[in-house]
């Protein structure tokens, strides 16, 4: 469940619904403990107002940083998706990956020296209002600010995949082996290695009475687990996948259905074909089409009166493909829309399908073959 905010540079800004969860517990933390102890002798109100700035600060930062990544990516010819900000931190949803090992290492780095910039900028701040004696009230969220910048920096620079680190650990084994899958195996294991040892100081932390930071440790490693887990995955699938366009597994021969075809026709085509939807065709011209969910909106005694054309998801609205896009794109289609097949036209008419099975097939077959 996530909120868009808007657009930075051409790119949405999404706040996934943990992040507004970041907010509360962070501005908490800070406020019952990080803050009376530092600045003792405030009031309960000054440390919840210095609190809730200091962790908007943070939540900025955190967008920066990722923003910095969208941004040589998209120099680079990288596209991103979009940019998504919740409870761990932020990702920027690169679409596919670099192309060699110099574009993996700049879009990498920029991130860690993005948050060392903010922590000068953020220093020279302070230390400036500090000289003229502002209050706590401006300074605080400004000393913290240098702090977490730093934290941050310092934290993705930690050579565990897929931090960023992580990527220019890889980035150099690339270079060296020439093998993307390889030196993602290796970036992968550490980072694994990497996310269990933070889980181990995380319930060491619990045990000795640490029990907020402990915990949050050990989700910050279940996070980078999962994370290097899924890296390695998606690397292992874009390799399988290169090379291949939607015209070379694509279903040539498609079962397609007329605008005047019932629900009840409809439906025996289903049991007949296999098929969990069809396209909807007009002399040779894709026009919609119709799955099972659309027909199991349609009362039981209109199934024979009902026509394709009155229930079909029309063309303006389907996620199209062309015959020459990479498979590794359309493939992002369907996990983007969350649909099953994508219809294949080329000026206008129906030349084909493809469907995740399709894709799944190649893959299985590429990484058995190695």
């Amino acid at each position: 469940m996530s909120v868009k905010i808007g657009n930075l540079i051409g790119i949405p800004i999404v706040l996934h619904y943990t992040w507004f969860l970041a907010l509360v517990f962070i501005s908490w933390t800070l406020s019952i403990g990080y803050l009376p102890s530092q600045y003792p002798n405030l009031s309960t109100k000054s440390y919840w107002i210095i609190g809730i700035i200091s962790t908007l600060l943070l939540l900025i930062s955190v967008l920066l940083h990722e923003l910095s990544h969208s941004y040589v990516a998209k120099k680079l010819n990288l596209s991103t998706s979009r940019i998504v900000l919740f409870i761990f931190g932020g990702v920027s949803q690169i679409t596919e990956e670099p192309k060699d090992p110099s574009v993996e290492f700049k879009v990498s780095i920029v991130g860690p020296v993005t948050s060392y910039i903010l922590a000068l900028i953020f220093g020279i701040l302070w230390y400036g209002l500090k000289q003229l004696n502002y209050s706590q009230l401006v300074l605080a969220p400004l000393h913290y600010g240098m702090l977490i910048n730093a934290a941050l920096g310092s934290f993705n620079l930690l050579p565990a995949f897929p931090l960023d680190g992580g990527r220019m650990l890889r980035a150099g084994l690339w270079k060296r082996t020439n093998d993307l899958v390889k030196a993602t195996n290796i970036a992968s294991k550490i980072g694994v290695a990497f996310a269990y040892f933070l889980m181990f100081i995380g319930f060491v932390y619990v045990i000795i009475g640490g029990i907020i930071g402990g915990i949050w440790l050990i989700f910050i490693g279940w996070f980078v687990k999962n994370g290097s887990e899924s890296s390695m995955k998606q690397t292992i699938v874009g390799e399988a996948l290169a090379g291949f366009n939607v015209s070379d597994i694509m279903t040539k021969k498609v079962h397609t259905i007329s605008e005047n075809t019932t629900a009840n026709e409809i439906i025996e085509n289903f049991f007949k074909h296999k098929h969990g939807g069809f396209p909807v065709v007009k002399k040779g011209e894709l026009t919609g089409c119709v799955t099972i969910q659309d027909v199991k909106k349609v009362p039981k005694e209109k199934w024979t009166v009902t026509k394709a054309s009155h229930i079909m998801t029309k063309r303006k609205d389907l996620i199209l493909t062309t015959p020459n896009e990479p498979i590794v794109d359309a493939m992002t289609k369907m996990s983007k829309h969350n649909i099953g097949r994508l219809p294949v036209v080329d000026k206008g008419g129906l030349i084909g399908i493809i469907s995740r099975s399709d894709i799944m097939h190649i893959i299985k077959a590429k990484t058995e073959l190695k």
